[in-house]
Order: structure tokens, then C-alpha cells, then sequence
């Protein structure tokens, strides 16, 4: 399938002049219209106040493959919701919104929207993030990296455990064997990070808990002892900063550990202040809590004090922490999506916008722009349209459909929480669902997603591509090789590439425990070199054109084996394409790609293409490849 003649708008630069304007301004639309589905006229549709208002647009200029039309949108409201209705040269009606043109009316839930907030960080569609794992990424110096005991004393829950040691894949030492990395040991590495070229350091949760994750956190006033303390907190973000890496924190507003202080309080006092920050059906032992485990008691969000110590009061948890002495540069929200959900109740999108609203404010005091994520495992649209979460962890617009196009059957991997093994799809299946999942989010949050191919909640990419489960490295051409067009991918669409700490030495695991794997930084087995290699060429080429990190995008062709789009921003054009091995030539014709014909493509990453004449460019194909090229 392809859409060279389809018409086309989104909310990039190419096609918009603001993304994230403010309240009353007036935003100039352009949609460009191949001259195959010549239009007599094209109107604007505005939902503004609840109500659809109607403007046409003015014909802006034409050229050999298309006219440009243009109209304004009127921020009325903090989301400006709007699509085009396209009334065709030859009679045909349609409507064109974020999933493409349809000749039929269509509801409202894949227009284009902007986000009127001026606090939305600017900065952070360039960023590139590295996700850390503290107690298995390195131990501090002067810790014997071959020593079963890491170097502090563990607390009666923890099993000490050697750092060549493979993790527990399942059962009871999941989340009780202690590697022993901390904060220090990140901070030595970080010339590691910098190199690979991530400029935001993620890292799980750092507050004492009751276990190696430390998403049961027992407090939200101090750092773990067993990763070096507050001040050792301080030190990896001023180390992360003097190297231009901003820091992100893991917060938990949906439940706490059943040791935390604030349960304690609660169970032994059911008239207590506490006693109100959780959903008790009897007290003091059967409660709400997430997933009905009973150790991670969820919080019970109609608590105004639950409120101010948690997320807006001046010393809370929210707030300190963005603070000197640590002065994080934002937070990502553990299971955001359950966060003030419970039964009959939903606060989420006001707990969202209470956190938002609180980190705004410390930005004001101290002139910072700071990043909140949500962990979000499924469709994230309606929380990110609420003016709460920047963005999201973006599995279901990323990685469930590139893992369905790259993955290798019988590897037993289970598709991110089905009960099936991710199953082998085509390209127009991964291509469809991007285009339906991120026509329903604001381009402004897409764009300050993350697009992970894994993380340490999930079995490693390399195992899901490649089949390879041994925790270490294996050299696998065939897994590499889609590996690698997993990355390619990750640096060349709309979003934030996220690293899972190990991915770049092709590192695999089974499980969400299992990929939880030490960093190998001395074993001579431990770092595939040319997957090394790739992850800095592949996020040099992204920080290197403005195209990758903010252009538009436009899809041109799929099928089962290929996929190719433009990235489209007015200071550049690229054309992306990938074949996963064993596609069928693809030729596309200069005029539907927008190339003049006496123009040549200039090779930014892959082979050149097989064939360049006055009307069309065959792109090459059969071997497992990704390709850029600049028009």
C-alpha cells in the first residue's frame, strides 16, 4: 500500500507555525494537496468552546506535485482541536484528519490538536534518554566488581549477589537479589552516557524500599542508603549536569510499600491523617491495593493532605526533590495511568494536572523547564489531552507494533502482557497502528514521548528479534541485524528514542527480571562492538538534522516486508526507508516524493539507491537495511 497521492497536514513546523501556542493566538494550518485529488475549496473545522467553527482556507501556493492551502486556527482553548473537510474538483467529499483522508464524517477523536502551555519543555523532542536501573549499572570504586557482597550492609530482605551472576527470570529472588550498583558508580560512568550521545539520565526509583526495584518505597524523605544516600543523589546530578545530561526521577503517586511511614501511621491508627491516604474496607489489614498485592497499598487521592505532602505543598515530594540541593530536571510517573483510579472514583487527570501544576510553579521560581512523564502500558490518549503528563512511555504507539514487524517466532515471548507470543506482522500492520495511536495523542506530548524498545519492565529487544536469551551478548548476525533496524527506527520517528541501559552492548533477557542484567563493564565477552557502534551512529545522525528531531511526518509506503516516510521540517527533507530482509523492490516516482527530477539523493545512513532516473527512485532491497536520504 502507499500514500504518495494522499493529502496531508500535521502539526510539525513544515505544516504549522506553532505547535504549543498560547491562549488567543492565531495559528497559520497548511495542508498540502496532491494535484490527484484536486480540491475546489478546503475548510477548517475548530471545536472551540464545544462548538465546531467553520473557516475556509485560502489556496497558498502550488507546485509541480501538489497545492498548499492555508487557515488559521483560533486557540481558544487550552486544546485546539481541529480537522480539514476537503470538497473535491470532481464532486468527492472528505475529510482529512490525523489517520489520513476519509470519505465519510468522522468523530472527533483523531484530530490534529495543539497544547496551549507555555510551561511544556521546549527542549525536549532533541533529548535522547538512558534508563538506569541503580542497583545493576555499576558499583562505586573501590568495590570489587567480582565480590558476591556489594560493599555496604544489606538490609534482612536483600540476597547478596555476585555481579557476573545471571538475575532470576521468575520466582521469589526477583526482587530481592542485590547486585550492589549505586549512585556513584553511575556517576563514574557517565562518559559512558555522553558518549552514546543521551543528554537525559532516567533512573527507577531511588527511595529506600523493601526491594531491589524500590517501587515499595518505605519513604519519599531520603535516598536508599544502599545506593550512597541524599548526598550521593546530589553528586550524580551535578555530575550529570556539568556534562550537559538532564536527570530524571521515578515517582510512585499511585501506591507506596507496606512499610512506608505513611502506612504504618494509617494501619495503627484508623482516626490518623494518614488513615485517609488509603481505601481501608476494613482496617487495619484489608485495603485497597495496586494490582491486589498486598505489600504496594495504592493512595487514595481525595486526601487534601495526601495532596500537600505528596505534590503541591512547599516541601512536598514533588517539589523538594526538584530543588537544590538535587535538583532534578523532571519526573516519570510509575503506572501513571492507575494513578487516582479506583472503583467509582477517577482523579487521574486531576492528580496529572496537580503535579503538572506544581512543577510549573518551581520552574517559575527558578527559570528551569523540567519533563513529566507517564508510564502509560496501553492507549495513553485521552490522560495526555487532559493537560497533565507531557508525555508517555510510548509502548503502544512504538513498541507493540515494532516488536510485531521484527520479531522472530518461537522465542516464547509474550506480547508486553498478552497471553500469546508477540506475533509476526507486516509492515502496513505496524505503519496502521502508529498512524491510529498517534493521531489520537497532541503532537506537542508525541513528541515528548519516549519510544522504547524495551525496558526493564519487559524481555529485552535482542530476545524478541533474535531469540537469544542468555543475558549477554551473542553476536547473532540475525538478531543484530533487526536489533539495529529497531534503532533506526527509534532515531528516526516523531518522539524521544529511549535507551534501556545494556541495549547498546546487545545485551537480552526473557523477562522484564531477566533483562535486568549488570552492565559488563569488564568482562571481555560483554559488549557486542557493532551494535556499540550503531547506537552512536544511528543518535549522531539524529542530533546531527532537525528533520529527525522535529520535522513532520509523512508516510509514503508499506508492505510486508518495507516501510518508507519523510521526516519533512522547513530547513530539511528526509526520506526514510527500511526493509526487514526479503521485501520486493520498491520504487517510488520523484513527483509523489516531491524530488525535482534532475535531483539526487545524498546517502546519509545505508546503501545508495539502485536507481535514479528523471521519474523515479528504486530504493534497494532484500537484506535487512535502513536507509536516509536527503532530498
Amino acid at each position: 500500500m502507499h500514500w504518495l497521492d494522499e493529502p496531508h497536514h500535521d502539526p510539525s513546523a513544515t505544516y504549522c507555525d506553532d505547535s504549543t501556542p498560547a491562549l488567543g493566538d492565531l495559528v497559520p494550518v497548511r495542508v498540502r494537496i496532491p494535484h490527484a485529488h484536486r480540491a475546489r475549496q478546503v475548510v477548517l473545522r475548530v471545536l472551540c468552546d464545544g462548538e465546531p467553527l467553520i473557516s475556509t482556507a485560502r489556496l497558498d501556493r502550488e507546485d509541480e506535485t501538489a497545492a498548499w492551502w492555508v487557515a488559521e486556527v483560533s486557540v481558544r482553548n487550552p486544546i485546539a482541536s481541529y480537522r480539514f473537510l476537503l470538497d473535491g474538483a470532481d464532486g468527492s467529499y472528505a475529510w482529512l484528519n490525523g489517520t489520513g483522508r476519509h470519505l465519510q464524517d468522522v468523530t472527533d477523536a483523531h484530530d490534529f490538536r495543539l497544547i496551549a502551555d507555555p510551561a511544556i519543555p521546549a527542549w525536549a523532542p532533541d533529548a535522547v534518554a538512558y534508563q538506569v536501573f541503580p542497583d545493576r549499572f555499576a558499583r562505586s570504586s573501590g568495590t570489587s566488581p567480582s565480590s558476591t557482597a556489594p560493599a555496604r550492609a544489606l538490609p534482612e530482605w536483600a540476597v547478596p549477589t555476585a555481579w557476573e551472576a545471571e538475575p532470576a527470570a521468575h520466582g521469589p529472588l526477583t526482587g530481592r537479589q542485590v547486585f550492589g550498583g549505586d549512585l556513584a558508580g553511575i556517576a563514574e560512568r557517565l562518559d559512558h552516557v555522553a558518549g552514546l550521545g543521551a543528554d537525559v539520565l532516567y533512573l527507577t526509583p531511588f527511595f529506600e524500599g523493601r526491594s531491589n526495584h524500590r517501587y515499595d518505597a518505605v519513604t519519599f524523605d531520603r535516598v536508599d542508603p544502599l545506593l550512597g544516600g541524599d548526598d550521593a543523589l546530589a553528586h550524580l546530578v551535578r555530575a550529570a549536569h556539568a556534562r550537559g545530561i538532564r536527570v530524571l526521577g521515578d515517582l510512585t503517586t499511585n501506591h507506596t510499600g507496606v512499610g512506608h511511614e505513611w502506612f504504618r501511621a494509617a494501619q495503627a491508627d484508623a482516626a490518623s491523617t494518614e488513615a485517609g491516604f488509603y481505601s481501608f474496607s476494613e482496617h487495619p489489614n484489608a485495603y485497597a491495593s495496586w494490582l491486589d498485592v498486598p505489600s504496594l497499598p495504592k493512595l487514595d487521592h481525595s486526601s487534601p493532605e495526601l495532596r500537600r505532602r505528596l505534590i503541591d505543598g512547599p516541601g512536598s515530594t514533588v517539589r523538594r526533590w526538584l530543588s537544590p540541593p538535587v535538583a532534578l530536571d523532571g519526573w516519570r510517573i510509575d503506572v501513571a495511568n492507575m494513578t487516582g483510579r479506583h472503583g467509582a472514583h477517577d482523579r487521574a487527570h486531576e492528580v496529572a494536572r496537580a503535579v503538572r501544576a506544581a512543577m510549573a510553579e518551581q520552574d517559575a521560581a527558578d527559570g528551569a523547564s523540567r519533563w513529566l512523564l507517564a508510564e502509560h502500558g496501553h492507549d495513553a490518549s485521552a490522560d495526555l489531552a487532559a493537560l497533565g503528563w507531557h508525555g508517555t512511555m510510548n509502548y503502544s504507539a512504538f513498541t507493540r507494533p515494532v516488536w510485531a514487524w521484527l520479531t522472530v517466532p518461537g522465542h516464547g515471548i509474550s506480547w508486553l502482557g498478552m497471553p500469546l507470543e508477540v506475533p509476526s506482522l507486516p509492515g502496513g500492520a505496524m505503519v496502521a497502528t502508529m498512524r491510529r495511536f498517534a493521531a489520537a495523542m497532541p503532537w506537542a506530548a508525541l513528541t515528548r514521548s519516549v519510544n522504547p524498545l524495551d525496558s526493564h519492565d519487559t524481555a529485552r529487544f535482542r530476545t524478541v528479534v533474535g531469540g537469544e536469551r542468555s543475558g549477554r551478548p551473542t553476536g547473532s548476525a540475525a538478531g543484530r541485524e533487526r536489533h539495529l533496524l529497531g534503532l533506526a527506527l527509534q532515531a528516526t520517528l516523531p518522539g524521544v528514542p529511549m535507551i534501556f541501559a545494556g541495549d547498546e552492548l546487545g545485551l537480552t533477557g526473557c523477562s522484564g527480571e531477566h533483562s535486568r542484567t549488570p552492565m559488563p563493564w569488564d568482562r571481555a565477552d560483554g559488549v557486542d562492538g557493532a551494535t556499540l557502534e550503531a547506537y552512536r551512529f544511528w543518535l549522531r545522525l539524529r542530533r546531527r538534522h532537525i528533520a529527525l528531531r522535529r520535522g513532520g511526518l509523512r508516510w509514503l509506503q508499506a508492505d510486508d516486508h518495507s516501510i518508507t516516510y519523510l521526516r519533512e521540517h522547513p530547513e530539511q527533507r528526509l526520506l526514510v526507508h527500511l526493509d526487514r530482509g526479503g521485501g520486493r523492490p520498491v520504487r517510488l516516482p520523484r513527483a509523489g516524493v516531491g524530488i525535482g527530477g534532475s535531483d539526487r539523493l545524498q546517502t546519509l545512513a545505508g546503501e545508495e539507491p539502485d536507481c535514479e532516473d528523471e521519474r523515479a527512485v528504486m530504493l534497494p532491497y532484500g537484506q535487512p537495511t535502513a536507509h536516509v536520504y536527503q532530498l
